[in-house]
């Protein structure tokens, strides 16, 4: 099955519901069981790490995005928030575009806000000028996020859940951590019938420069991502493991008990992409699916 057919049955079954522009959409009842039910999952799965468990906001403070470094490597995915602060004669000029179908986006100002790009980002600066304890810090984190990607691929969303192990604390201890949730995720994905695979892999770096920092990602091995057939037979990241360095410990002047710089790392879920995964596998009907994926998931109660 291709993508273009794939789209189309999760439209004609009515999975999902095409909300007007690429990669958006409005999604049924029992698709958003599957995600519901993946978050339950996954949590059990970090419930041994007693983590500081948090629901990120879907918006985030410019400072913190740019804190971050997203919006120097990755300009082309953020999304930004714009809304009207003029005055009254402002507001007729407005009014007037809007009536008349002519241009009003340009009276519209910025905001100190913009669309979440990632779970982890709002975590660091929580931290700031914390000396870390010696076992280090660990966060569950759930967020909607927002990449401007418009693709007619359903895998491909511009508006998506992320599930996220953080762990902040000692070199060794974040490398550790990102192998475990590494040989963790794989587990539980390969027992909901999911065939995966691991690969090292860079995030999509933007610009002058970009070439050197795939490079130097792919040379340190800071990032590899579980992938799956989401939408086509062509597999595609459904997870990833990433080894931050200090690059966020720097910044914050987070440190160790023993006085280094704090390095990070977190592993993600990609809900969405897992959920499409699971109906690329199993179908577009929940009651067809093995028995023994339901049974993980829960579902039996739910379709009785």
């Amino acid at each position: 099955m291709d993508t273009n057919d794939f789209r189309n049955g999760l439209l004609d079954a009515g999975v999902l519901v095409d909300a007007g522009s690429p990669g958006l959409y409005h999604r049924s009842g029992d698709y958003e069981s599957v995600v519901r039910a993946l978050e339950s999952y996954v949590s059990e799965a970090g419930r041994d790490d007693s983590p500081v468990r948090l629901f990120i906001a879907p918006v985030i403070n410019l400072e913190t995005l740019e804190g971050s470094g997203y919006v120097g490597s990755f300009p082309n995915l953020i999304g930004t928030i714009n809304s009207f602060d003029g005055d009254m004669k402002k507001l007729g000029e407005f009014r007037g575009r809007v009536d008349s179908g002519g241009e009003w986006s340009e009276l519209m100002s910025h905001t100190d806000v913009a669309l979440s790009s990632a779970a982890c980002h709002s975590v660091y600066p929580m931290y700031r000028g914390v000396t870390l304890p010696i076992e280090g810090l660990r966060f569950e984190v759930l967020a909607n996020c927002f990449r401007h990607e418009p693709s007619m691929d359903p895998a491909r969303l511009q508006s998506f859940r992320l599930h996220e192990f953080v762990y902040l604390g000692d070199p060794d201890g974040a490398l550790e951590f990102r192998e475990r949730w590494i040989a963790t995720a794989r587990r539980l994905l390969g027992e909901l019938g999911l065939v995966t695979d691991l690969v090292p892999a860079n995030d999509p770096f933007f610009g002058r420069g970009a070439q050197m920092m795939v490079e130097g990602q792919l040379e340190k091995e800071l990032k590899f991502e579980i992938t799956a057939s989401i939408s086509s037979d062509t597999p595609g990241a459904i997870g990833s493991g990433n080894y931050h360095e200090d690059h966020f410990g720097l910044p914050y002047s987070m440190s160790t008990h023993d006085g280094h710089v704090a390095h990070s790392a977190c592993f993600g879920f990609g809900l969405d992409r897992i959920a499409l995964a699971l109906y690329y596998a199993h179908g577009l009907r929940l009651e067809e699916w093995p028995a023994e994926v339901r049974e993980r998931l829960g579902f039996d109660e739910l379709l009785s």
